[in-house]
């Protein structure tokens, strides 16, 4: 019978136990507690684990089975989603103002009475993204933000971890420029963890814990590595 691992922050960073030991319900829930440190998420993510739990729980450990993907070369762009790319008027940044697309992404949404981003998880990517390893793709019109998202990137893998929008398209017009940038870094695989609509109509797919965890080992590394594209404008 499978049983919940609890971790101590005084643990090791990479102290999780076999991505197999998940539990069936809630599925994917692999271990609770530790805590948010530079040096445990990236051993999480180098072992495909990622953190996802709710304001006053303990941190959340999950590595689901299946495993939702986005690899670059299957992004599928609608004929709305490429008319929005030649004439919305958008531009798009990497890199240009991380904290405020984490908060757009921790903002409530329609859909949400509250959000998994609390302040202890914003600060930690803040801290990531310090050391070179967590990216945001800002979406402009003009000069405000209206949409965006962020993630980890190690070696060819990106860890995508939440996305928004204030403006119709703009998280999508965000994830395309994230797919020309992996396409020119050689980054094979996008990570998207776990399913959604708007995910699948763009072209993302499940593929088995042991597929994505053989990913991980072939193409993350543990060297901060940049992101590089020029800035585009839709129009």
């Amino acid at each position: 019978m499978k049983t919940l691992t609890w971790l101590s922050a005084r643990d090791a960073p990479e102290n999780f136990p076999p991505l197999e030991q998940a539990l069936d319900e809630p599925a994917g829930l692999l271990a609770a507690g530790g805590d948010l440190s530079a040096a445990r998420l990236l051993a999480a993510y180098r072992l495909s684990i990622f953190p996802w739990y709710s304001p006053g729980q303990p941190v959340l450990w999950w590595a689901p089975d299946p495993r939702e993907v986005l690899f670059p070369q299957e992004f599928r762009a609608s004929r709305s989603l490429q008319k929005a790319l030649r004439n919305r008027g958008l531009r798009t940044t990497i890199d240009h103002d991380f904290r405020a697309v984490i908060e757009g992404c921790a903002a409530p949404r329609a859909a949400s009475a509250g959000t998994w981003i609390t302040s202890d998880m914003q600060k930690a990517y803040a801290d990531l993204h310090a050391r070179g390893f967590a990216h945001s793709i800002e979406t402009y019109h003009d000069a405000k933000l209206v949409g965006g998202l962020y993630g980890v990137r190690m070696g060819a893998v990106f860890f995508g971890e939440s996305m928004f929008s204030r403006e119709r398209d703009a998280s999508k017009i965000a994830l395309a420029s994230l797919v020309q940038a992996c396409l020119q870094n050689d980054i094979v695989v996008i990570d998207c963890q776990l399913p959604s609509r708007h995910l699948r109509s763009l072209g993302s797919r499940p593929i088995s814990r042991a597929q994505f965890r053989a990913l991980v080992r072939a193409h993350a590394v543990p060297e901060a590595l940049p992101i590089r594209l020029a800035a585009r404008s839709t129009g």
